[in-house]
């Protein structure tokens, strides 16, 4: 059974950095479609930008794109979002989810708050 664990989430100021990870055990995320998704209080949740299994192509949702960068480290079994020019509409806590064959799976979040 897959299991996701997210890390580094916290407080950063406006134009800050942050990078997140997701390390997956019980199965090999090279496997995997890997998503990272976001809900900021009182919003539904929205995918920020996924990397694919088939041929690592990548994903950004225009709110992010040109700031975030999302990576994989098959070694470390581990995908990555790195965040930068963070602003205060980034604030939400951050979910991995992995795909494939239909089946989903999701951490539990880390919760990024990014103000002054």
């Amino acid at each position: 059974q897959l299991q996701l664990v997210e890390s580094g989430g916290g407080w950063v100021q406006p134009g800050g950095s942050l990078r997140l990870s997701c390390a997956a055990s019980g199965a090999t995320l090279v496997d995997y479609t890997i998503g990272w998704f976001r809900q900021a209080p009182g919003k539904e949740r929205e995918e920020v930008s996924c990397i694919h299994s088939s041929d690592g192509t990548t994903y950004y949702a225009d709110s992010v794109k040109g700031r975030f960068s999302i990576s994989r480290d098959n070694a470390k079994n581990t995908v990555y979002l790195q965040m930068n020019s963070l602003k205060s509409e980034d604030t939400a806590v951050y979910y991995c989810n992995a795909e494939s064959s239909g089946r989903y799976y999701w951490g539990k979040g880390t919760l990024v708050t990014v103000s002054s």
